[in-house]
């Protein structure tokens, strides 16, 4: 096979692969009227235990509770941002939300409610480490909002040694 016909085959597909990508977020959002989807609760769980293993409670039903409450206050932040930013977050959360989109962006195989924290963290790794900038910035964006999210709980602030707000 030629030079060009290589090129133009990678081309080719890149395109298909866009396109295919682009129409499953259509279909598949990550925001439904700026609230998490369903997908995107169970991707946002899987990335809470991931990001915060070793600050989450020991105990499995606390545990489940802190990650719930973290799932809340990340749908309650999405519906509090500019429409602009919904978008931007529901494209990328869907995206993370289909087979392909996970795979490609965050190279992990199995889905997320699958995925064992170990696994998600290393795929977050590879995004975070990554050569490519957009996959950089997807990692970066997870893990400030879930950090935030969760930190933004009082609850929370003991684990991090922080007493809260000075009282004048």
């Amino acid at each position: 096979m030629q030079r060009r016909s290589l090129l133009k085959l990678g081309l080719v597909s890149g395109a298909v692969l866009a396109l295919a990508g682009g129409a499953a977020v259509l279909l598949q959002p990550g925001l439904e009227q700026g609230r998490l989807a369903p997908g995107a609760r169970v991707l946002f769980a899987s990335l809470g235990r991931a990001i915060l293993q070793g600050t989450l409670p020991a105990e499995p039903g606390a545990q489940a509770r802190a990650v719930q409450g973290l799932v809340e206050r990340i749908d309650a932040l999405a519906q509090n941002l500019p429409a602009h930013v919904q978008a931007e977050l529901s494209q990328l959360v869907g995206l993370l939300c289909t087979a392909p989109g996970r795979w490609g962006l965050a190279g992990l195989a199995p889905g997320w409610d699958e995925a064992s924290a170990d696994e998600v963290r290393a795929a977050l790794d590879g995004m975070r480490f990554s050569g490519l900038a957009l996959r950089q910035q997807a990692y970066h964006a997870l893990h400030e909002i879930v950090g935030g999210a969760y930190f933004s709980d009082e609850a929370t602030w003991k684990a991090m040694g922080y007493p809260g707000p000075m009282v004048l």
